[in-house]
């Protein structure tokens, strides 16, 4: 029984793209096998021709035949070469048809891919929002802030480190005053931030020009000097007075989400063949194409990908090297808008 025919075969787009290049390989082969046939008649209609002419009056008759059998013949081979023509264009074109579909079903499979994955990444980011905003309230947050004592921000730093006993997923957490000296953090035994300025830090930049205590701030990923040159996921907003969202502003909160094995889990998490694994990239990129994670650990923070999305949110291209390239930028996930981020997956042929 033929293998597509097959009831409960899964037939996929390779085994229709195998199957059209047999058809245009047996084309061209009963093609070559008419025109050799067609060429020994023609010969041997020739040779028939030449005996009846040495025949005289008594071949005529055959002559005339003869030369009917070479004109058919002629005929034959023309036809030959007019179905080797068209219909080797056809499955040309049919098999083009069908690498393009391959290609657009891989495309759409691939960027649906990609949004899981960034979609994972801002739900996963969303809650960093809503944890900062609440630990900003936690009365030996605003206390310590309100009146920076040593036994106070002792006090602050220890109910820091009761959070991340619970959140592993965090680094530390720093409690800022206005000029952006760390007075606590929640691991001060591993990493020294307490009593160092933080001031030129993109997320207490922003935090400081936040309207409530219901806003937060975030930066890009970077590299922290004070955790060790850790990457880091930065998030903060500003302490105030009573941990009321109205309330003055008297410090900021930063809460450092350990960014590294938390992406590394998501890009090494697509779902890919094993054999697709060894010939794609799963990528997380910022708004300018740098690198923020990927499935292979290189080029983090150093590479960029040039994304060529023409405008679009999402989609898929091939790129010069022949490479199917699939995209998404980040869709946001409830009050949480992200930051222009892009799931991206690279894949060779």
């Amino acid at each position: 029984m033929d293998a597509l025919s097959t009831i409960g075969e899964q037939v996929s787009v390779n085994d229709i793209i195998a199957r059209t290049e047999r058809a245009r390989d047996l084309t061209r082969h009963k093609v070559r096998d008419i025109r050799q046939v067609t060429n020994t008649l023609r010969i041997l209609a020739l040779n028939a021709l030449i005996e009846a002419r040495r025949a005289g009056e008594m071949g005529a008759g055959f002559g005339v035949v003869a030369d009917e059998v070479r004109n058919i013949s002629t005929q034959v081979e023309g036809l030959s070469l007019s179905l080797a023509s068209e219909l080797g264009g056809e499955i040309e074109a049919l098999e083009k048809l069908t690498r393009d579909m391959a290609l657009q079903a891989q495309g759409a499979r691939l960027t649906d891919l990609a949004l899981n994955a960034i979609e994972l990444i801002d739900r996963n980011l969303y809650e960093r929002t809503c944890d900062v905003r609440w630990w900003a309230t936690d009365s030996a947050v605003w206390e310590a802030a309100s009146n920076p004592t040593q036994d106070g921000c002792a006090y602050a730093s220890s109910r820091l480190g009761v959070i991340l006993d619970a959140y592993t997923v965090y680094i530390d957490l720093w409690l800022c005053d206005l000029n952006g000296n760390v007075i606590a953090n929640g691991r001060p035994d591993r990493f020294g931030a307490t009593g160092q300025n933080v001031a030129s830090r993109d997320w207490f930049q922003k935090a400081l020009g936040l309207h409530s205590g219901n806003d937060f701030a975030v930066a890009d990923i970077t590299t922290e000097p004070l955790l060790k040159g850790a990457q880091v996921a930065s998030y903060a907003t500003g302490v105030r007075v009573g941990g009321q969202a109205d309330g003055e502003l008297i410090g900021v909160l930063g809460v450092h989400f350990d960014w590294q094995p938390q992406a590394e889990t998501i890009v090494k998490g697509v779902r890919l063949s094993d054999e697709e694994k060894k010939r794609t990239r799963v990528l997380l990129t910022d708004a300018q194409g740098l690198i923020i994670a990927s499935s292979d650990g290189r080029g983090t923070l150093s590479e960029r990908v040039p994304l060529d999305t023409k405008g679009r949110a999402f989609g898929h291209y091939t790129d010069r090297a022949d490479r199917l390239v699939a995209f998404h930028r980040t869709p946001g996930y409830e009050t949480y808008e992200g930051l222009g981020w892009y799931g991206v997956i690279v894949q060779e042929g």
